[in-house]
């Protein structure tokens, strides 16, 4: 109900609510009330195939006073739980609360086990059975709707399974990467390189950095052109961590491959988000994460 911009839908609610509580307790008493004409014998009148005839008998107590118990029993329920439009109810009880709670609880009980883990380095973390199989279900949770269930990524997703990080690749950076989020940016960069044709020939030049195939002559012409580029990418093509500005040089191509591809690229630009899962995951459970997917680029290579 909270999402709700005007007052009419809660009373709407609320009133719709008691009303059919109500009109049930008037059901019920006018059932008891209401005396129907019947024969000597008990019955309405009222014959079906020749001999089947309707009685007119009280309905059974049983059934009277578990209708009055559903009816007090929804009463009771609506003054204690949320239920009449914005009413919160006596128990202030909430489906976010028992969630966190919940939550809260099962944190509490694992805690003893990420507390062994948080002694360990995160090379070793990544190594033991235990973390790696905690690290893989955290993973497949939270990760793998965009990073795929191999990690391998696809358009627009990083792979986590190489050596290519845009933000730096060890578990430290990878942990704060997890828990801050990230925002990718590359503002539209045609006008500071030139004419399209100039946009073509940065385009075969930073194909050329990483040997992909291209125009030699388009790429000579290109590389004064790439100064603009050079900022965040470097003289050399090969990125800054620092920025998150991705190796040109590498061959691995996070956003497609190609001239028409590049080209898109410096006209349009592109702005990519990692979601912060610091609300979602414990800094315990971004710790394992992180080691898990330190571990699946790194292969038991010590961190550094």
């Amino acid at each position: 109900m909270s999402d709700f911009t005007s007052n009419f839908w809660s009373v709407y609610v609320a009133a719709i609510t008691v009303i059919g509580i109500v009109a049930c307790l008037l059901l019920l008493w006018f059932s008891g009330k209401a005396k129907a004409m019947t024969a000597n014998d008990n019955t309405t009148g009222h014959v079906w195939d020749g001999d089947l005839r309707e009685m007119n008998n009280p309905l059974p107590r049983w059934w009277v006073w578990l209708f009055v118990i559903t009816i007090v029993f929804a009463g009771v329920y609506l003054a204690l739980y949320p239920g009449l439009g914005k009413s919160a109810g006596k128990l202030g009880w909430t489906q976010e609360g028992q969630y966190q709670a919940e939550v809260a609880k099962g944190n509490q009980e694992v805690a003893p086990l990420y507390a062994k883990f948080a002694a360990m380095k995160p090379e070793d973390v990544s190594k033991d059975p235990q973390a790696h199989a905690i690290g893989e279900r955290l993973f497949m949770n939270n990760c793998s709707q965009c990073h795929g269930s191999d990690a391998r990524g696809s358009k627009g997703f990083p792979n986590l399974t190489d050596a290519d990080w845009l933000h730096g690749g060890t578990p430290e950076k990878i942990a704060e990467t997890l828990t801050l989020g990230r925002i990718g940016q590359m503002p539209p960069m045609a006008a500071a390189v030139g004419t399209g044709d100039d946009v073509k020939n940065v385009a075969h030049y930073v194909l050329s950095l990483s040997g992909s195939p291209h125009d030699s002559v388009r790429a000579a012409l290109g590389k004064p052109k790439f100064a603009a580029c050079a900022a965040c990418h470097g003289a050399d093509g090969k990125g800054n961590i620092a920025l998150g500005a991705p190796n040109l040089a590498d061959d691995i191509w996070l956003h497609g491959y190609g001239e028409n591809a590049i080209v898109a690229m410096v006209n349009n630009g592109k702005v990519n988000q990692m979601p912060a899962q610091a609300d979602k995951l414990t800094a315990a459970q971004i710790q394992v994460l992180a080691a898990y997917v330190w571990g699946m680029s790194n292969n038991g290579v010590p961190a550094k």
